[in-house]
């Protein structure tokens, strides 16, 4: 390396355990780069889109080397991308993807390095719709509807009900937040008695509907999506039937080594990279 580097990386909730595992991962890794200086900030919630774009204006103020981002709306945060990039602060998409379309319009490229979640989603969704028969009702528990990332989980879980039959007969977000899918999933098991089974797009949206499921004694087979240490119970006893660990410390880690990359001439700034992710059963 050439020189010292500030480097920003925008997180959404840190108050959510993946978001606490990307960051703890994140230090670690530069701390054993005396040349970096890594800034992490995030927000409170997943849904504080306002909040997530005055960061990244922030971060563009302090005139940071390069930005690496988790979007928690894949078009509201197009604009401070783009203008982190005009004044020349590479920015490297990571998570969740940004919105192409609005990116090509402003004629701006950054890599996108993050998971296939739409093959993860349709892999956890086949392992509980095997445990389900044709014409099951079953329901979808989605995350943040502007987020690219909630998208493409809800596709893939889709696409596992059709190939079994089953018959899909709610689909509703729950913002990610374990408080908000208690509700809509309370709400749900009332309309829907003969409910089967539950995809979860996170695990914390799991954890509520499982949670719920407790209180009742009732259980229904649920996936979730993560692999959330607070899950593990919930795997061990097969509550909770599978989730896909996206490995979220190392996803920080790519994203910030193909920011020093960028910044080095080593790479350009275009281009998807895909990460790894497994799925977890009991």
């Amino acid at each position: 390396m050439k020189k010292n580097y500030k480097i920003g990386l925008v997180m959404k909730s840190l108050q959510a355990d993946f978001f606490k595992v990307m960051k703890e991962g994140a230090i670690r890794y530069a701390a054993s780069l005396p040349f970096l200086d890594l800034v992490c900030v995030g927000t409170a919630t997943q849904t504080e889109i306002t909040e997530q774009i005055n960061l990244v204006n922030s971060l563009i103020n302090q005139q940071v080397d390069a930005i690496v981002l988790v979007p928690i709306d894949s078009k509201a945060l197009v604009p401070p991308v783009v203008e982190a990039v005009r004044k020349g602060i590479p920015v490297i998409n990571i998570d969740i993807r940004l919105d192409s379309d609005l990116l090509n319009q402003a004629g701006v490229e950054v890599a996108f390095v993050g998971p296939d979640n739409f093959a993860a989603a349709y892999e956890v969704g086949k392992l509980l719709s095997a445990r389900l028969q044709p014409e099951d009702e079953v329901a979808i528990i989605e995350g943040l509807a502007v987020a690219d990332n909630a998208q493409q989980r809800k596709s893939g879980f889709i696409k596992s009900i059709e190939e079994k039959r089953l018959r899909l007969i709610a689909s509703e977000p729950a913002d990610w937040e374990t408080a908000k899918a208690v509700k809509v999933f309370q709400n749900l098991w009332v309309q829907h008695s003969d409910l089967k089974a539950v995809y979860c797009s996170n695990d914390a949206m799991a954890l509520g509907v499982l949670r719920l499921m407790q209180e009742k004694d009732q259980y229904l087979p649920v996936v979730g999506f993560d692999n959330d240490a607070v899950m593990k119970d919930f795997l061990s006893t097969g509550r909770l039937v599978a989730t896909a660990d996206i490995f979220s410390s190392q996803m920080a880690v790519r994203g910030i080594e193909f920011a020093l990359n960028v910044l080095e001439g080593k790479m350009e700034n275009r281009g998807i990279h895909p990460t790894p992710y497994a799925i977890v059963e009991k």
